[in-house]
């Protein structure tokens, strides 16, 4: 079971709400935004630690929280959402 997060600001852009992280981003087009959601889909496979998220066109949201501690937000999603920031 992860530990709670200690520090909001361990991922700085992401925003803390109803008990996840949230962050849009938004790309050139279609394709762009698909191949970051790549990226991300391997990079969160290897954390066994997946995102919710949405595409719409050119933007993406991703939702984080940890499942199985309770649908709260904990170290494990800082570390993913990081690891998402380098990939954009």
């Amino acid at each position: 079971m992860s530990t709670p997060a200690k520090q909001e600001n361990e991922a700085p852009g992401w925003e803390l709400t109803d008990n996840k992280l949230y962050k849009t981003f938004e790309f050139k087009d279609f394709n762009e935004a698909f191949g970051f959601m790549s990226r991300v889909a391997l990079a969160a496979e290897k954390m066994d630690h997946h995102p919710t998220w949405t595409n719409t066109w050119n933007k993406v949201e991703i939702w984080l929280q940890t499942h199985s501690a309770n649908n709260t937000v904990t170290e494990k999603d800082y570390k993913l959402a990081q690891k998402i920031d380098k990939l954009k």
